[in-house]
Formats: structure tokens, sequence, C-alpha cells
């Protein structure tokens, strides 16, 4: 779309857009930092018009990249769909993508360690799951196994034993222990590792009574 630029005007519901008038007709909206260095009077190509469309449509997948990023980390593949998902072209998103990298925010490295940490504080699970979870988000296999290195997912079964087993000191000793085998078994936690905690008897908030009963 090539002519004049007649009037360029703020959008009634979003004042950092603004519309472009060529020729005294609607042409197209920009973002205000796109259309920044536009006057009126200056005359506008075919390709000078496709490229500020371009522009802005990068524009508007960083703000929706940046906005998505403000809830959690995502990694690279995640943050890629969502952006597709939007209708945002290949080209934006692969240089939205590109700039992201530049400045840290889109780092399957770290996303892996921040996933590993995350899961450690509010929800241990076993390492078989945080793998499984990380490659649902594709990311690298050696960036994972370089996340779970230090992971502890023996301390980590004890803890959700212990959180699981103060909710279960009702239970008869059989159903105690079966149902924390499950549990613990959802979390991804492998059979050598529960069965290692149900035979060291670890929930020391139970009094001893309790705990013989529970054990035995």
């Amino acid at each position: 779309m090539a002519g004049r630029i007649t009037a360029l005007e703020p959008q009634k519901h979003s004042s950092d857009r603004v519309n472009v008038y060529l020729d005294d007709e609607f042409a197209f909206g920009l973002a205000a930092s796109v259309a920044a260095r536009l006057r009126v009077g200056m005359s506008l190509t075919e390709e000078e018009s496709k490229a500020l469309r371009q522009a802005d449509e990068v524009e508007r997948a960083r703000e929706k990249a940046l906005n998505y990023l403000s809830y959690r980390p995502r990694s690279e593949a995640e943050l890629q769909s969502y952006l597709l998902e939007c209708n945002f072209s290949e080209a934006a998103v692969a240089e939205i993508l590109n700039r992201l990298h530049e400045v840290g925010l889109v780092d399957d490295e770290a996303f892996a360690r921040y996933w590993v940490e995350n899961r450690t504080r509010f929800r241990p699970k076993g390492k078989r799951m945080l793998l499984q979870e990380l490659r649902q988000k594709k990311v690298a296999l050696p960036l994972i196994e370089a996340a779970l290195t230090e992971y502890d997912e023996n301390e980590a079964a004890q803890h959700v034993a212990e959180e699981q087993a103060r909710r279960m000191t009702h239970l008869p000793p059989d159903l105690f222990r079966r149902r924390l085998w499950e549990r613990l078994l959802r979390r991804g936690f492998s059979p050598d590792i529960i069965q290692e905690i149900l035979a060291t008897r670890p929930f020391l908030h139970l009094n001893t009574e309790e705990s013989e009963e529970l054990w035995t």
C-alpha cells in the first residue's frame, strides 16, 4: 500500500497505537514506537509500508512475549508455540526469540534449573517425572541432565513422604503403607527409593507409639 500520509491518529482504545491514513483513507495501525518517525506529508512506497507493518508485527509479538514471560520463565519451545498460536508469522517469532536470547530472557539451560529448583521447593517429584516434564517442554536432554545433577531425589522423596504421612496417620497400618507407596509412585519416585523410605521409619513427627504401629 503506497501513498502520502495525510493523518496520524492515536487509536481510541489503545493509546500506544497509531492509525495511519494514506491519501485520506485508513491504511493500517502501528505501534506508537514504530510510527514515531512518520510525519504527515511523507510519502510511503509499497515496500516501505510493508516494512512498517512487519516492524509492527514484531513489536506486538515482543509485547505478547514479555507478558507471557511475566508469569513465570518459559522454555524456548513454549514461547515459540504460544506466539505462533497468537497468529504471528514465523519470521516475527524467530526475530523475537533471537532478541530475547540476546538479553537472557529465553535460556533453556536457566529454565531447566528454574524448573527443578521450583519443584524442589514447592512440589518435589522423582527425577523420572522431572525429566518427563522438561522433555514435554522440548528442553534438550543434556540441559535437563545437567539441571538434575545435584537434585537429591532421596531427600525429595522423604520430604513428600513426611508431608503425606501427616495426612494419613488415622489410617490402619496396611492401608497407610499402601497409600503412601501409591502417592510417592505418582510423584515419579522409583520403587527402590520408596521401599527404602518405607523401611527406615523417617517420620519423626509421630510419637513413638504411632511410629511403631505404622511401621511394624
